[in-house]
């Protein structure tokens, strides 16, 4: 598990945030917020004064990575992406969490790699990550203002030929007794543009590839987008699917098998493809997954319950 807590003895009154940056070699910033998280316990109580003194027999809770071997496809002194695989989350949401793209960050590149931006836990493919500081404030900086460009990939339900703009407000909801999106269209929402240009129709599985460009980063932008239209992503399990099969999936109830009848397919099935940035030099970087082929995951058409 990424958070252990381990004993550790110390001779001499010394103050936390001093012992934490010699033992782990963490910057002051870094060790006073781990001990103002009250990740350092006496006799099994947190202590969060980051001046605290410390003396003999204490507990630290820290972040220790464990790598399931993913590689990173693309590595410099500043910066590294990955292939992340569907259903992985890219950073640890509670320190129960078992894995995420941080243990393969950080077994790459140490305790001052993280990464840059969101990607949701079902979406597959590109995530960029820093290897220092100052490459996270650069590389976060450029997506808060828009300069690196995300594309994506996505299998959707039905036919589509031409390519399309949707101009479409999403708002965040609160309330899922009648519903589990956690967005919605909204004139009262933040703006939203996202460019869909369809690749290939596969007319056995009623489905199209899609290239999906958004301009903003709205949280599931594309996936409210392509419901909007009356296309969803197959293997969505929260926008186009039923109610009972929403909150099954929330709860971790949902087996393999009504995940594919009643979602279209066994997994989200929406691919990071591309990104284009600039870092010194003008970067485009693609994903090395072979999307089309993909297309196995999907239920065939005939034993799909997919509701829209």
């Amino acid at each position: 598990m990424p958070f252990v807590k381990r004993p550790f003895h110390i001779e001499k009154p010394t103050k936390a945030f001093l012992y934490i940056m010699r033992q782990f070699n963490f910057t002051q910033g870094e060790a006073q917020r781990l001990v103002a998280k009250g990740r350092v316990l006496i006799n099994g109580q947190s202590i969060y004064d980051t001046g605290a003194i410390i003396e003999g027999e204490v507990e630290i809770v820290y972040f220790e990575p464990k790598s399931r071997g993913l590689k990173p496809i693309f590595v410099n002194r500043d910066f590294l992406i990955f292939d992340k695989p569907s259903g992985v989350l890219v950073h640890p949401n509670t320190m129960a969490t078992e894995y995420s793209m941080l243990d393969e960050v950080r077994t790459h590149s140490g305790q001052n790699a993280n990464g840059t931006h969101r990607i949701d836990m079902e979406t597959s493919g590109l995530f960029l990550a820093s290897r220092h500081k100052d490459a996270e404030r650069f590389l976060k900086g450029s997506f808060e203002a828009k300069r690196i460009k995300k594309q994506y990939l996505a299998w959707v339900t039905g036919k589509l030929t031409e390519p399309f703009t949707v101009d479409e407000g999403i708002r965040v909801r609160n309330d899922y007794n009648t519903c589990k999106h956690k967005v919605e269209i909204s004139k009262e929402g933040k703006s939203a543009i996202t460019d869909f240009v369809p690749l290939a129709y596969d007319e056995k599985l009623d489905t199209t590839l899609v290239e999906c460009k958004p301009r903003n980063g709205r949280l599931h932008q594309i996936r409210i987008h392509l419901f909007h239209v009356k296309h969803p992503i197959l293997g969505d399990p929260i926008y186009g699917t039923s109610f009972e099969a929403s909150d099954k999936y929330l709860d971790m109830e949902i087996t393999e098998e009504e995940r594919l009848v009643e979602t279209g397919a066994t997994r989200l099935m929406l691919h990071a493809n591309a990104l284009h940035f600039p870092y010194g030099a003008t970067y485009y970087i693609k994903s090395k997954v072979d999307f089309l082929e993909m297309k196995k995951e999907i239920c065939r058409k005939e034993e799909r319950r997919f509701f829209t």
